[in-house]
């Protein structure tokens, strides 16, 4: 390999060496006054923000996408709907927490996705199971991802946990969810599986109730996504 030594004024020399296969290329400085800076091999980083590529072939693309956002709770007090709107174009995962979260009426709860054309209220796929002392339900439901697999639930019930909505594929805008949570009001679980295939690119995530009547009346509901 060719070499270029370049000796300093008082003392080491810098070298600039070339590959044995390097190709025809032109490496130029730019028109200004500046120092080049190696990279020792520790750095620290303080009080910086870090945006990786990940680079593939030839594509460049930023990791900026890929960091878990956590939107502003809400409390679930009032209303018969908490929405929660502008969820970015490139988010493939979105988990809803739910804590201490209950209605004044007897409709189940559930989840509904949205796009730029406002929340969808058919084409869901799935069933939600919930296990109690008093045994098990099962429910099946078509106009959301159903928290609970109770069909008729008491006035108050109150479940806990998180709901994790996933991208299955972004080309058709198909979903896929899971969940477990926890019933405080009468010591049970409830298990969700479901998908849905949207309209559009997802922008959106509303909890309401099947029947879109009832109000929420206690707990925080909030989302997380990436």
């Amino acid at each position: 390999m060719a070499s270029l030594k370049l000796n300093g004024d008082t003392s080491g020399t810098v070298t600039l060496t070339v590959p044995a296969v390097a190709g025809t290329n032109t490496l130029t400085l730019p028109a200004v006054t500046d120092t080049l800076v190696g990279l020792a091999a520790t750095q620290t980083l303080t009080g910086k923000t870090l945006t990786s590529p990940i680079i593939t072939g030839a594509v460049v693309s930023s990791m900026g996408s890929s960091v878990l956002t956590s939107d502003t709770a809400k409390a679930s007090t009032s209303g018969t709907t908490v929405d929660f709107t502008g969820i970015p174009s490139w988010v493939k995962r979105i988990t809803v927490m739910f804590s201490g979260v209950s209605t004044s009426g007897t409709s189940p709860q559930l989840i509904q996705l949205g796009d730029s054309g406002g929340f969808e209220i058919t084409g869901y796929l799935g069933a939600a199971s919930t296990s109690s002392g008093t045994g098990t339900q099962q429910a099946n439901y078509t106009t959301g991802f159903g928290l609970t697999g109770i069909a008729a639930p008491s006035a108050g019930i109150t479940v806990h946990g998180s709901v994790t909505i996933t991208a299955l594929d972004l080309a058709t805008n198909l979903w896929a969810c899971v969940g477990v949570l926890g019933i405080s009001s009468s010591a049970g679980t409830s298990q969700i599986g479901a998908s849905k295939t949207l309209s559009g690119t997802l922008t959106q995530v509303r909890i309401t109730t099947v029947g879109g009547t009832d109000t929420f009346d206690a707990g925080t509901i909030n989302i997380m996504y990436e």
